[in-house]
C-alpha cells in the first residue's frame, strides 16, 4: 500500500453531529470494521466517458434557465499536487429559486423547465473541469426553527470503479448563512471547512454572460477536501 500524507484531525465531519439532527437516526452506534476491498469492487463496474451524456456540463439548456449564470471550475489533485486526470465529477444542485429537480422536494418555490439540476464531466489531462449553471438558491430543510441551507453545489467525484466514490459539498464565499448551517459546521476544523468555500475568480468571468467560482479539489494529505465519508488509502 501507498505511503499517504496524513490528513489532520477534523478535516472530516463525524458520522453523528449533534445539531444536524437526522444524523442522530443513521449514524452508526458501534465502531467501524474496516474490511479490504476485493479485486472485484476496484475492477468494476468501470466509470469515465461511457458515463457521460452530450452537453452533461451545461445544467442551463444553453442559457436558458433563469437566475444568475455561473461558472464552476477548477482543479482535482492528490496529497502532491499531482492532477488527477479523467476522473468523473458530476454535480447536482437547487434551482435558483432553492428547488431540487426531484420528487421528493416538495418546497414550494417554482420549478425551472430550462434547468436540469445535475451534470457530469471528466477531468482533463491537467486534473481540471467545467460546468455552466445556475447559482442555486437557499431553502428551508426543517432541522431547526427557521433554517435554511445556505447556497451549495453536491459533488461527486470517482475513480475507476463505484467503489471509490466521493462526496462533497461546496459553497458561495460570502454567504451569511455559513455559520448558521449544522452541516457546513459539522467539519470540525475551521481552516478545512474554508477549503469547502469556493471564492469568486473575476478571471474566469465571461463578460456579459455569467459570473465564475473556483473549487479546487484536493484527496488526501494536510489540504484534503472535506468529504462526507473519509476517504482511505
Amino acid at each position: 500500500m501507498a505511503d499517504y500524507l496524513p490528513v489532520p484531525a477534523g478535516t472530516h465531519p463525524p458520522n453523528h453531529s449533534p445539531t444536524y439532527r437526522s444524523t442522530a437516526l443513521r449514524a452508526p452506534q458501534l465502531p467501524a470494521i474496516r474490511l479490504p476491498a476485493s479485486a472485484l469492487e476496484y475492477a468494476g463496474p468501470q466509470v469515465g466517458a461511457a458515463h457521460l451524456q452530450p452537453g452533461g456540463a451545461d445544467l442551463t439548456a444553453g442559457g436558458k434557465a433563469q437566475g444568475q449564470r455561473i461558472l464552476i471550475h477548477g482543479r482535482i489533485s492528490d496529497e502532491q499536487n499531482r492532477p488527477v486526470a479523467h476522473s468523473l465529477v458530476e454535480i447536482w444542485q437547487a434551482n435558483a429559486a432553492g428547488r431540487y429537480r426531484h420528487d421528493g422536494d416538495q418546497h414550494d418555490a417554482p420549478l425551472d423547465p430550462h434547468f436540469s439540476g445535475a451534470g457530469r464531466v471528466l477531468t482533463n489531462a491537467n486534473g481540471e473541469y467545467e460546468f455552466l449553471s445556475i447559482e442555486p438558491g437557499a431553502y428551508p430543510w426543517g432541522n431547526h426553527a427557521n433554517a435554511w441551507r445556505p447556497k451549495h453545489v453536491h459533488f461527486s467525484l470517482f475513480g475507476p470503479a463505484w467503489a471509490s466514490r466521493l462526496v462533497t459539498q461546496m459553497y458561495f464565499e460570502g454567504d451569511p448563512l455559513l455559520p448558521l448551517d449544522p452541516i457546513f459546521m459539522s467539519v470540525p476544523d475551521a481552516a478545512a471547512r474554508r477549503r469547502l468555500v469556493a471564492p469568486f475568480d473575476v478571471s474566469r468571468t465571461q463578460p456579459g454572460f455569467a459570473l465564475a467560482w473556483r473549487f479546487d479539489i484536493v484527496l488526501r494529505g494536510p489540504q484534503d477536501t472535506p468529504f462526507e465519508s473519509a476517504p482511505h488509502g
